[in-house]
């Protein structure tokens, strides 16, 4: 009963401090709730009409949503970045940060779980997909792999996150008996959410611009590049506008992963090109609709060239120690991974791989207004959890919850 009671009292003060800002804060949340409203107006006319306001069709079936779904799960198992040096290795000035990028996660997968939702044209029959009730036809079938593998990559940072959060506003370390075991199955849930994704582009067999195995370790690289630069950024932020007590030490080493983690990326992006063109097979096609354009048809070879742009200028500027220690270039290269990352996530990897369809018919997608204002919608809900959970997580953190004394901080 005195577990509850503490449980409920924990639950109590989240809200207080989820309700309680400044005028910055409220402005940012009146902001994001109007996006959602006016992304939901566009999924409503969406749910309505099908999806034919959308930009989508039998050539390209996949678009703006699943792009940016993918290009999130990467973000979702960047938290491994974290947890692998602050758990396995203990090293300290991250472990002091490491339930920020768990937070990040949650967030990460409550939007991809939006974009997969805005994607279906029934979203009414995902019972379907649910054990028992439905017939997810597992485990053949990889969609029913991949609800698995999110849902429980999402129970499992909701947990953890959770139990150290509550520890922390409790002014006691998390339980290393309850959490270690979680952190540590986290670790291979983060790269099976992002390997099942990668197979199920890969294992379309008449969609040879997919069908490699080189895939699933692309899919994972880019994924250790693309989300710790928002975590980069993300943390400097909060060292600025709230005091957070953040070494340079940790951004420095999230840094120097990246500089690893982004040279065997393109080194596994080189091999693909140089089976592509020296080869020289029929299958060349769908590079060169990225890289020079069939004919009039050149939309999107400024997107493949800037993501190779963007990310080798990016693992340059992280290679050298001198240029990574400096906030202006740090922030520079986390700004190029992040935009070589998503262009090669959102347009790079899912409109060659329809482009030229099967029977060679040219379709050039360009995201409806629909698509935009109902992305806006996903992207405004995943900001706003994340806002109202660090909202909880950086009192607790430095020990300043209202009306309690210094509080151990969360992570132990």
């Amino acid at each position: 009963m005195e577990r509850v009671k503490s449980i409920l009292e924990f639950v109590r003060a989240s809200v207080r401090m989820m309700t309680t800002g400044g005028p910055l804060y409220w402005a940012w949340i009146v902001g994001l709730l109007a996006l959602i409203g006016w992304g939901g107006l566009a999924y409503v006319d969406q749910l309505e009409q099908g999806l034919g306001v959308t930009a989508m069709r039998d050539p390209v079936s996949w678009g703006f949503y699943i792009g940016n779904f993918t290009f999130l799960v990467g973000v979702a198992a960047a938290a491994v970045v974290l947890v692998i040096p602050a758990y396995v290795y203990n090293w300290k000035p991250i472990k002091e940060i490491v339930v920020i990028g768990e937070l990040l996660a949650i967030s990460a997968i409550i939007m991809c779980i939006g974009f997969v939702t805005v994607d279906v044209g029934r979203p009414e029959r995902a019972w379907h997909l649910m054990p028992f009730i439905g017939g997810p036809n597992f485990p053949r079938s990889l969609l029913a792999w991949d609800v698995l593998v999110l849902n429980l990559y999402l129970v499992l940072n909701v947990t953890i996150a959770a139990h150290m959060l509550y520890r922390g506003y409790r002014g006691r370390p998390y339980s290393k008996r309850f959490a270690l075991p979680l952190i540590m199955l986290s670790i291979p849930a983060a790269v099976s959410i992002h390997t099942v994704t990668a197979f199920l582009f890969s294992g379309l067999a008449s969609r040879p611009y997919w069908n490699a195995a080189i895939l699933a370790p692309r899919f994972l690289t880019s994924a250790f590049c693309s989300g710790p630069a928002i975590i980069l950024v993300l943390l400097q932020i909060l060292r600025k506008t709230a005091d957070l007590r953040i070494k340079d030490e940790a951004l420095w080493k999230i840094a120097e992963l990246m500089a690893y983690a982004m040279f065997i990326n393109l080194f596994l992006f080189g091999a693909e090109i140089f089976r592509e063109y020296y080869s020289n097979t029929h299958h060349l096609v769908h590079y060169t609709y990225l890289f020079s354009g069939i004919g009039e048809h050149r939309s999107i070879v400024v997107f493949g060239w800037a993501s190779v742009i963007c990310s080798t200028a990016a693992f340059l500027l992280f290679l050298v120690p001198k240029t990574r220690r400096n906030p202006i270039t740090l922030n520079l290269g986390a700004l190029l991974i992040y935009s070589g990352c998503y262009i090669e996530k959102g347009v790079a990897l899912v409109i060659p791989g329809f482009t030229p369809s099967v029977i060679g018919e040219i379709y050039e997608y360009t995201p409806s207004w629909t698509e935009v204002r109902v992305a806006a919608m996903v992207f405004s809900v995943g900001f706003l959890a994340f806002t109202l959970m660090i909202k909880v997580a950086i009192p607790i953190m430095m020990g300043t919850v209202p009306g309690r004394a210094a509080a151990q901080p969360a992570t132990g």
